[in-house]
């Protein structure tokens, strides 16, 4: 296990963490926290299991926590990214657009296309870094 990797583990995991209680700074929301009655809460404690896990037991905590982030990774594409290459329907994009309306966001939201608010873009950057890092530690 290399420091780099614990790192970006914490790192996901404090980011991650605001889906669940609501980072706001002033009259900016970064993310709206959806509680621990959340799919996302259970997705924190898969990623939380796979973690210690990785750094309990190594051998079996990479694969474990390489599928965690591996599943997390394909339902986070699904729910963004997918609508954002392919279009969403009027519906999927109000929707979107109403749920995240009050988030920061580096490109605004669009009336044709799904774009991602800035906490999901990074939410998105730091899964792939840790994927890469765990697929890095499997041949170590």
């Amino acid at each position: 296990m290399t420091t780099a990797t614990i790192l970006a583990q914490v790192i996901l995991f404090c980011w991650f963490f605001g889906c669940i209680c609501t980072y706001k700074f002033g009259k900016y929301i970064l993310v709206d926290g959806m509680g621990i009655k959340s799919a996302e809460f259970v997705m924190l404690c898969l990623f939380s299991i796979g973690c210690i896990t990785f750094w309990a037991v190594p051998f079996l905590g990479k694969w474990l926590l390489l599928g965690v982030l591996l599943f997390w990774f394909i339902v986070q594409f699904f729910c963004h990214w997918y609508y954002t290459i392919f279009g969403a329907s009027e519906k999927k994009l109000k929707g979107y657009n109403d749920c995240f309306k009050n988030t920061v966001r580096l490109i605004p939201a669009s009336e044709i296309r799904l774009i991602p608010d800035l906490y999901h873009m990074i939410l998105h950057l730091l899964i792939l870094l840790n994927i890469g890092l765990i697929i890095c530690n499997l041949f170590v």
